[in-house]
């Protein structure tokens, strides 16, 4: 006879305490739904990905949004997740007495290449359940950018996909970005 074992959620609070005595030091983590979830290496396409998007969104959005880099994002109690970026609400205090939550967030962008089972099974149904409404899913294998909108549930109800020849815009700034300049 299987007896029934409780699962033990971890807090947001509980998972930074652990941070500041040390438990967590030099590991590549995030809390996802109260467990903590070891982040996947990142490749060097990725990493590129990642600061020529950074670099290219800081320049168009100066002043207006922030672009954090794999930085935490205060989504639950249970959940702070890191993606590789996030498009936040511009405040002059840049977030320092509190990461962003959802009512801050314009969009969040992950770059997957070996990640990409885990960005779609575990990471949009995290962002559509705390309605974060635009999710970009750079797809590195694919070469193409993933677009969800229109939150609903654990899922997005539109995926647009763009390929190297597209344009894309964020709507809340009217911003038209090449695809090609993504990849």
């Amino acid at each position: 006879m299987a007896s029934h074992v409780a699962r033990r959620l971890l807090t947001v609070e509980e998972y930074h305490q652990m941070a500041e005595v040390g438990i967590l030091q030099g590991q590549s983590l995030e809390l996802i739904n109260g467990e903590i979830l070891e982040m996947s290496p990142v490749g060097s396409d990725h990493a590129s990905i990642v600061e020529k998007l950074k670099d290219l969104l800081t320049v168009k959005l100066f002043q207006k949004a922030i672009v954090r880099v794999q930085n935490p994002i205060h989504l639950s109690k249970y959940s702070e997740p890191e993606p590789d970026l996030a498009i936040v609400q511009y405040r002059e205090d840049y977030y320092r007495s509190a990461h962003p939550s959802p009512s801050n967030i314009i969009a969040v962008v992950e770059v997957a290449d070996s990640s990409l089972a885990y960005d779609l099974e575990v990471k949009l149904p995290l962002y559509a359940e705390h309605g974060i409404e635009e999710f970009w899913l750079i797809n590195i294998n694919q070469q193409q950018l993933e677009v969800y909108t229109r939150p609903a549930g654990d899922t997005y109800k539109l995926r647009q996909i763009y390929k190297q020849d597209e344009v894309v815009r964020l709507p809340k700034f009217d911003l038209k970005i090449n695809v090609r300049d993504l990849l």
